[in-house]
């Protein structure tokens, strides 16, 4: 029977009201009272008049009303798009007019940061503020209400009916035009995902797993959908330091944790004490390789705990994973298709590659997502027909084709070779060149810039800027990186300025991406060495 994303949490308070929904700071939410909750919200945005479809945005830390707000709005039959918190205004400012966004769930805290940006969304008509505690603050065009009021005066509405090929939600990644882009989620997608990572992970009832990742992130969100799934607890946190992560397991009895290698790379410098140890059932990984020292020394910490190495895109959620078995094995291999997803290497015409033959990733099912949102060239050059479809089949399927690189063994198992694209993939965010160079350029600082990912240790790769100084200026890296701080986030700020006197470029004019990013790799390792 298909089911819909907001029904996870429902049927599981059906079956057991009373058991942990959600913990945070030391306060539990049952699944009765989440369920009660949610469909509070739900109504609320009914009665403020919002329509089928219409797209809801939660700015918010990890906190009970993020995830009440987005799985509401899924109840009501609208869309809602998860900000990440550490966005800066200009790109949130991008995300809500690009998707019209008509309702914002903040706190007052963030939106006295974002006056600017609201008067930019003209589709932007209500306000809802999480933990005011007077009354708001006009807004200009804006409807601002207070989320405990909102919830005390609703009253039952009709809500829309939803079906699971619904859109559901939009989760914006970086894209190589500078600008994030939406990628589009339908229930199913979501759901599929949900059961399908319970089923190798084997989550039951009386898990608690630890959510330290952004919500924004398809890999931080699927700790909500799985756990909810099988009526699992989720403790959550916005830590400052990792050794608060390890507290926190042996505090709240952790039994799941999901981290990206930049997390684990200091986790595993750092000592598990022994209550750590004692519930934590497993571990996984994704947004990126995690090193093979790093996952030595965190299975010498951890002993007793399962690692899970998994490979995902956000066009399509999860596409594999090695089971633990297999680590000792293949510690290098992203493993094979999770349930329900169809992975193929293919050669560029779409034939199937031979054992060992790099080819591009192509995902196939119910988890390849419904495209980019407002965007039918990127979409078209993303989302292309299954390769090898007979051609008796009328209408076409879609798949996700990966733009990475690479091979499976003898035994069916994948290993990762590449990225066929420029993006930088660091502490577990796909960085796109173009938007830190924006950056750069708009410091009138250079007159020519490109971003280059290098290898790192801990981040999978730093972000190094290849510049020119602009003329009658003399190199300033210190003053460059003050001006990226302000406008980036920590994640995108460059680790590094190397200044040139000159960019080459290829014949076409535009600058020499693959020699540049040669030169300075084959630089930074020279002087590494």
């Amino acid at each position: 029977m298909s089911e819909l994303l907001f029904e996870l949490p429902l049927r599981s308070a059906s079956r057991a009201a009373g058991s942990p929904c959600l913990v945070f700071k030391g306060r539990t939410l049952d699944y009765g009272g989440f369920a009660g909750e949610l469909e509070r919200f739900a109504c609320a945005l009914i009665h403020l008049g919002l329509g089928k479809l219409e797209r809801v945005a939660v700015y918010l830390p990890k906190q009970p009303e993020n995830v009440l707000a987005m799985f509401g709005t899924a109840r009501a039959g609208c869309v809602f798009v998860p900000i990440n918190p550490l966005l800066k205004p200009a790109q949130i400012a991008h995300i809500m007019r690009d998707c019209s966004i008509r309702a914002l769930v903040t706190s007052p805290e963030r939106a006295a940061g974002l006056e600017q940006t609201l008067a930019e969304c003209p589709d932007l008509k209500h306000l809802v503020l999480v933990g005011a505690t007077a009354d708001p603050t006009p807004v200009a065009h804006l409807a601002v209400h207070r989320w405990e009021a909102l919830l005390q005066q609703t009253h039952n509405a009709a809500l829309y009916r939803t079906i699971d090929t619904d859109v559901l939600s939009i989760f914006y990644t970086s894209g190589s035009t500078g600008k994030p882009k939406g990628v589009v989620l339908s229930h199913r997608n979501m759901v599929t995902g949900a059961h399908s990572v319970a089923q190798y992970l084997e989550n039951v009832s009386t898990d608690r797993l630890l959510a330290v990742l952004p919500f924004s992130f398809d890999y931080g969100f699927s700790q909500l959908s799985t756990a909810f799934s099988v009526g699992a607890a989720v403790v959550l946190m916005d830590y400052l330091l990792p050794k608060d992560v390890i507290n926190q397991v042996a505090k709240e009895s952790i039994t799941g944790l999901a981290g990206v290698p930049p997390l684990w790379g200091q986790l595993a410098e750092l000592e598990w004490p022994a209550a750590a140890k004692s519930n934590l059932r497993y571990i996984t990984n994704s947004g990126g390789a995690m090193p093979l020292a790093t996952l030595r020394r965190l299975r010498a910490s951890l002993p007793n705990t399962r690692p899970f190495l998994m490979y995902g895109l956000t066009e399509a959620f999860r596409s594999t994973y090695l089971p633990p078995e297999e680590v000792d094995r293949r510690p290098d291999s992203i493993g094979k298709a999770i349930p329900n997803a169809e992975i193929l290497v293919v050669r560029p015409d779409g034939t199937p590659c031979d054992a060992n033959e790099p080819g591009e990733l192509v995902h196939r099912g119910s988890l390849v997502a419904l495209g980019y949102w407002n965007d039918p060239v990127k979409t078209a050059e993303r989302y292309k027909p299954v390769p090898g479809q007979d051609p008796a089949l009328v209408l076409t399927e879609l798949a996700v084709w990966s733009g990475d690189t690479v091979r499976r063994d003898e035994e069916g198992f994948l290993y990762f070779i590449g990225r066929r694209d420029e993006m930088i993939k660091t502490s577990g965010y796909r960085v796109s060149p173009t938007e830190v160079e924006e950056v750069i350029y708009a410091t009138r600082m250079v007159t020519d810039a490109v971003a280059v990912g290098i290898p790192h240790p801990t981040l999978g790769q730093a972000i190094v800027i290849v510049a020119a100084a602009a003329a009658g200026t003399e190199p300033d890296s210190a003053r460059l990186l003050e001006e990226c701080r302000k406008k980036l986030p920590l994640f995108m700020v460059p680790a590094d300025i190397v200044w040139w006197e000159s960019l080459p470029r290829n014949p076409n004019g535009k600058f020499d991406r693959p020699r540049i990013a040669a030169d300075i790799r084959a630089h930074f390792e020279s002087s590494s060495a």
